[in-house]
């Protein structure tokens, strides 16, 4: 698609969406004046079901990849949701990139750090887990270093106030579209969602707040497996497994029915998740983008 003038690296400027949307930046200035939160849980003996059937066809797959997956599909069927607001301006992300932090050891002194992988939004399951696990196995090592680490290493041994200047920069850049390509590559900032995992750390989900540093409009956070009772058909009372999963939006990209449209999606898919191991029937444009010729994707 072909870039206009007051488009970004990373985004296209939205021009085609209700005056609303232009407007709402300008009030509610940053994310965290604009966090909207959401809470769901998913069946655990379905998702658990699904990961030992197919890990023999898929080789490394997990739990966390199939949420993974999901996300990415959400991202290129409800493109809506990829949007971000910089500058008090309305993008729509031209990628589909999910930020994860990983523990190189699971000890409280062992080293963290930011992988975030991209993926083409015709993606399947097996895609997602080919991507995801070359991405942890490359920094998962103990002293291996990416790109991320290498920057924050470089800026975090500075004084102070240089810490500040060259933050208070790159938002300044961020704000006008200027950032450097090569920065919002290896920020974890920058990206269509944030996932955590805190069921690997043996803990519930939490309400992650969003940053205002980046672009991410989305924070999703997985909890660890528990026994729920829930009221059946029949009105009777059943013990099930579940993952309890919250989720923090950046109100300003879409309207509320779009969202809940959205999140009762995610639910399907997670009961069903099969349907990710076919690439989706269609990758959707986002609608207030204006192409200048048309594509052969459906515009949303």
């Amino acid at each position: 698609m072909k870039k206009r003038i007051g488009d970004r690296y990373d985004g296209y400027r939205l021009r085609n969406v209700d005056t609303f949307f232009l407007l709402i930046p300008y009030i509610m200035k940053k994310r965290d004046d604009s966090q909207i939160f959401f809470e769901d849980v998913a069946d655990a003996d379905i998702l658990d079901a699904f990961v030992r059937k197919y890990q023999e066809d898929i080789p490394g797959l997990k739990l966390y990849h199939v949420f993974i997956a999901a996300l990415v599909r959400l991202f290129a069927i409800r493109p809506r949701i990829n949007r971000f607001v910089c500058g008090s301006k309305i993008y729509a992300r031209n990628h589909i990139a999910i930020s994860m932090s990983i523990k190189r050891s699971m000890t409280d002194d062992g080293e963290e750090t930011n992988i975030k992988p991209r993926f083409a939004p015709e993606s399947t399951l097996k895609d997602v887990v080919d991507i995801v696990n070359e991405q942890v196995n490359m920094n998962k090592e103990s002293g291996s270093e990416n790109d991320t680490d290498k920057f924050a290493k470089l800026i975090g041994h500075l004084p102070t106030f240089i810490i500040k200047t060259v933050v208070n920069f790159l938002m300044w850049l961020d704000r006008i579209g200027l950032m450097p390509a090569s920065t919002i590559e290896f920020s974890p900032f920058h990206c269509s969602g944030y996932l955590t995992n805190m069921g690997s750390l043996g803990i519930k989900s939490v309400y992650h707040h969003l940053y205002n540093f980046g672009t991410t409009s989305i924070f999703l956070a997985m909890g660890k497996k528990e026994y729920q009772y829930q009221g059946s058909d029949e009105g009777e009372l059943i013990k099930k497994r579940i993952l309890s999963l919250k989720m923090v939006v950046d109100e300003r990209i879409c309207d509320g029915y779009y969202y809940a449209s959205t999140m009762r999606l995610f639910s399907k898919i997670l009961q069903n998740p099969e349907v990710l191991l076919d690439p989706p029937e269609q990758v959707i444009v986002d609608d207030g983008i204006s192409l200048s010729k048309p594509e052969n994707i459906k515009k949303e």
